[in-house]
């Protein structure tokens, strides 16, 4: 079994009320490459968690299942790696969420959460020897750098219609621990991805509209046998 350092998050355990809504998926184990996602809402640290919605949700991981990822907490060394750059595993932990992004003007109906839509010059950066590793850019088309066109969001591709940023390897970025994780559209119904939480565009879309700044969101990843451990300590759902 394994032990966790301090828990950093304010809502989970004993430090506060800040946290009011959790994503969670959960995995048979750590090479799987699909997991249940559900959401969870509460009233206040001292309320029993809820449900969000009537069913869980099927969702595509890394198709070399989970590591360690870098988020709100920092995990004793267990014995599981931690995520990489193009290791083709999805970041496990606890996570707080950054933007939408999008191609479309603006968000579906009943969406209030901070959008930035993708146009021709933004970038999203995956290389770990470019200064703006794990970062969204906006590039001036005066001066459009030589990494650009390998780096760019405007694919037309499907699944990014819409992305919801999860904030693995932020805080601070760690060049090469892994970038550019969302919650995107999947690809198909069994196709993983390369580290990111996928599903049908109408769940990630219902995801979005239930998602409130006011209940400071987090995601939580984990195979079932590690959350079942942490459960009650962190008062998980």
């Amino acid at each position: 079994m394994f032990v966790f350092a301090a828990i950093q998050i304010p809502g989970f355990g004993q430090l506060g009320n800040a946290v009011r809504q959790v994503i969670v998926t959960r995995t048979q184990g750590w090479n799987s490459s699909t997991g249940v996602l559900q959401v969870y809402h509460r009233q206040n640290s001292r309320s029993a968690w809820a449900s969000g919605f009537s069913q869980s949700v099927p969702v595509n991981l890394g198709r070399n299942g989970l590591a360690w990822g870098r988020g709100a907490f920092q995990p004793v060394n267990n014995g599981v790696p931690y995520k990489v750059e193009r290791d083709g595993r999805a970041p496990a932990g606890i996570f707080q969420l950054g933007r939408i992004f999008g191609y479309a003007a603006s968000v579906p109906q009943g969406v209030n959460w901070p959008y930035q839509q993708v146009g021709p010059w933004d970038a999203y950066v995956d290389d770990p020897n470019n200064p703006y590793y794990n970062q969204h850019v906006r590039v001036d088309p005066r001066k459009v750098p030589s990494w650009f066109e390998s780096q760019r969001m405007r694919l037309g591709d499907f699944a990014y219609k819409w992305k919801l940023e999860i904030r693995h390897n932020m805080q601070p970025v760690a060049p090469g621990y892994g970038s550019a994780i969302f919650f995107h559209i999947r690809r198909g119904a069994t196709k993983p991805s390369a580290g990111c939480t996928t599903m049908r565009e109408s769940d990630l879309i219902r995801l979005m509209q239930w998602i409130d700044s006011k209940a400071s969101p987090h995601y939580v990843l984990l195979p079932e046998a590690d959350y079942n451990a942490l459960r009650a300590s962190w008062r998980l759902p």
